[in-house]
């Protein structure tokens, strides 16, 4: 038995969920491009988000796109494991920051097994797993997504809201559980340099974020002047083409990213 299978055992009893059992197979073509996520404090990457792509580089929605309802679960699950391993095998030693499909999770301690064996296999700790979505209600119910960040929490990976600011339910969902990383949507970040209006709406967020000890990420920063107005509003991870672009078959050197 791996030190990670004896400190994160897989549940006692496990169980087989409506995904496991009527759900479709997935066999979609598909791609993972990472990113990093880069902490200014040190001008290295603090994780790296596994991106979706076609197997000729095609964007996330060219391959949503053909993923049906029956198949979302197997998607989902395929997604997970061909991320870890990946990572692995690339030697990665940041955080590895995976995006998961909320209404594929049934049942969530059911269907993180696969997660956890591929973990296991691979020998990447669980503890440097971040598992990210969008939080937008028309995703999934908010009492539902809030059960599968609990349920993850308690497996030891980190759990963070993608795209905050984009949604419908942002705050409501920030109240009922404080993940441990948001990251702010690319339109309130967009400009933000000489924007006093997105500048006082994130400040307010960085605030909110600050006072519940939630870790914050801008993304989608394009110029070094949103970079530094970031920097000093005191935001020290960040997400975008200035710094990188995604890679395949590879982790991407990162320019831009003074440290300090």
């Amino acid at each position: 038995m791996t030190l990670i299978r004896a400190l994160n055992p897989l549940p006692a009893e496990p169980r087989r969920c409506e995904g496991c059992t009527t759900g479709g197979v997935s066999t979609v073509e598909m791609a993972f491009a990472f990113q990093p996520i880069v902490d200014l404090a040190t001008g290295s990457a603090f994780a790296h988000e596994a991106l979706v792509r076609g197997p000729n580089g095609e964007p996330a929605a060219f391959v949503l796109g053909q993923v049906d309802d029956s198949a979302r679960y197997s998607f989902d699950q395929r997604c997970r494991t061909a991320t870890i391993a990946q990572a692995a095998d690339l030697g990665m030693n940041s955080f590895l920051s995976i995006n998961f499909m909320p209404n594929a999770v049934y049942q969530p301690a059911a269907c993180i097994r696969s997660t956890l064996e591929a973990a296991d296999k691979h020998g990447f700790p669980l503890d440097r797993i971040i598992f990210e979505t969008v939080e937008s209600e028309n995703i999934v119910e908010r009492a539902h997504l809030v059960e599968i960040f609990r349920a993850y929490r308690s497996f030891g990976f980190q759990a963070a809201i993608d795209d905050f600011g984009a949604g419908y339910s942002g705050l409501a969902l920030l109240a009922d559980f404080q993940p441990d990383l948001v990251k702010i949507d690319m339109a309130l970040i967009r400009g933000i340099d000489v924007d006093e209006v997105r500048q006082r709406i994130v400040g307010g967020v960085l605030k909110i974020c600050n006072d519940l000890g939630v870790r914050v990420i801008a993304e989608g920063i394009e110029t070094a002047g949103e970079r530094d107005f970031l920097a000093r509003a005191g935001v020290k991870l960040m997400q975008g083409y200035l710094f990188a672009k995604p890679a395949f078959k590879g982790i991407p050197p990162i320019a831009n990213a003074p440290s300090g």
